[in-house]
């Protein structure tokens, strides 16, 4: 049964607004899940990206355990379960990487993009100086929730112009978000965090902050990519983005 379900129904209408304004006004934001001609180059930095945000989110989920430690030994115990399941995911995006000549030394190797880097450390923030696993925990959900009602359609484009056996990792990834409920189980965590109206606004806020941030990830992979231009270049969204 779902907690707290008049907010996640406001949630999951934000996020809703988010996909329909991301697909609109992003550049090359349907390429994956429409394009017959893929740009490989863009593909597999994106896929690179994914696996540089995965190492790097694994630290901050630590900390996020550290927490609950503290304060709740079952939500400690439920993040830490849920952290092992995702843990190694990041092999199933380089196992698909492989398939396209891309090796580990070139995706470990790789810096990540200034997105990538801003949105780490604002989930970082939460957890060192905020003492709060709030921002992570509402960009798990984030991510949940928009993945499993994106990423199957854009693994279909992609197994028909890259052959299905190419996309197993990216799949496997997927159906276990959807075969876990993994959105259901994070907004149960989620719900333990909101105990006022001023919670309930804060989600909203790093909602925002978070869509933004990717957003900003997005462009910067495009300008990368397929405009061919540095990251000092980057038109940043306005406030009207968000």
């Amino acid at each position: 049964m779902t907690t707290n379900p008049e907010l996640r129904k406001k949630v999951d209408a934000v996020l809703d607004t988010f996909i329909k304004d991301f697909y609109e006004t992003v550049p090359f934001a349907q390429h994956q899940k429409n394009s017959a001609e893929l740009n490989l180059d863009y593909y597999k930095r994106h896929n690179i990206e994914t696996i540089l945000r995965l190492r790097r989110k694994r630290t901050v989920d630590a900390l996020a355990i550290k927490y609950f430690t503290k304060v709740d030994p079952v939500q400690a115990k439920a993040w830490a379960h849920y952290t092992d399941d995702e843990m190694l995911h990041d092999r199933l995006f380089a196992a698909d990487l492989a398939k396209v000549g891309v090796t580990k030394d070139q995706i470990y190797s790789t810096e990540p993009l200034l997105s990538t880097k801003l949105l780490t450390g604002y989930l970082q923030f939460g957890m060192e100086f905020e003492d709060s696993p709030l921002a992570l925990i509402t960009s798990v959900y984030f991510v949940e929730y928009v993945t499993t009602r994106t990423q199957p359609e854009w693994l279909d484009n992609l197994g028909t112009v890259l052959g299905e056996e190419n996309v197993k990792g990216a799949r496997a990834h997927v159906n276990t978000d959807l075969d876990d409920d993994h959105d259901d189980f994070v907004w149960r965590v989620l719900s333990t965090l909101i105990k006022s109206e001023a919670d309930e606004q804060k989600v909203i806020e790093h909602l925002n902050h978070i869509y933004w941030l990717w957003k900003l990830y997005f462009v910067e992979l495009h300008q990368l990519t397929v405009v061919g231009k540095s990251d000092a270049q980057i038109p940043l969204p306005t406030a009207a983005d968000v």
